[in-house]
């Protein structure tokens, strides 16, 4: 895990390398929640006995799963010390570039693009993040992350 013990050493980091996240398992469980609380329980994610014959063989992850697991991986790749509050701001360009079948253990690596200030004392943070699949040469989703923070 990468420390910035402040705002300065953070926008000296834009373009200068990456961090990487810690990796995580998502589970049939967490995909099964995933759809309970999306509405999205489409056989291909939620019925494993029925996706044995379908494209992948297995479940896969929805996209939106993956994709709602960037606060985790930046959770476990870097830490900003002496920031009051950090929101997400949203997402520039978001691609699932391949599935992620259940179990797959995935993480992040995250660039940071740029390091802007904005009103009442903060600063926003533009991530590009390649989420990968472990065994997999291909990113299963790419993402342009914003978030801002304040001091």
């Amino acid at each position: 895990m990468k420390i910035f013990d402040t705002l300065q050493q953070v926008q000296e980091f834009v373009n200068q390398g990456e961090v990487v996240s810690d990796w995580l398992t998502v589970t049939q469980a967490q995909i099964n929640q995933f759809a309970q609380a999306t509405g999205d329980e489409q056989w291909i994610h939620v019925d494993p006995d029925r996706a044995k014959d379908g494209p992948f063989g297995t479940p896969i992850a929805h996209g939106f799963l993956t994709l709602s697991l960037l606060p985790a991986f930046f959770a476990t790749a870097f830490k900003i010390q002496n920031v009051r509050m950090g929101v997400n701001y949203g997402l520039n360009k978001v691609r699932f570039t391949s599935p992620v079948p259940v179990n797959s253990r995935l993480r992040a690596r995250l660039v940071l693009k740029a390091c802007e200030p904005i009103d009442h004392n903060g600063v926003q943070l533009t991530w590009l993040a390649s989420v990968e699949r472990e065994g997999s040469d291909k990113p299963v989703c790419v993402a342009e992350s914003l978030a801002r923070l304040y001091v």
